[in-house]
């Protein structure tokens, strides 16, 4: 058998990679759980739908030619007042 250098027996090293291999395990997990959680879009998305709404509305509003639209009602009805 091998002599140590570090004093340490062929059991304590063997415990030593035990606990070294548990506490990468649970180290894996909990970056797995948080890659999961930040790659989660739809509870993202569900969680600001009313932003997202108000924006899609907004947005259509303008590329349908809302803003233009409304400034001709708007002089339009000045004018015949």
């Amino acid at each position: 058998m091998a002599t140590s250098t570090n004093n340490r027996t062929p059991d304590q090293v063997r415990l030593e990679i035990e606990t070294e291999r548990e506490q990468l395990a649970g180290a894996v997990d909990h970056l797995r759980d948080e890659i999961r959680e930040a790659t989660n879009i739809g509870a993202k998305v569900r969680a600001k739908l009313p932003v997202i709404a108000a924006g899609a509305l907004a947005a259509g509003f303008v590329v349908a030619g809302g803003i233009g639209a409304t400034m001709r009602m708007i002089g339009r009805h000045r004018e015949s007042t």
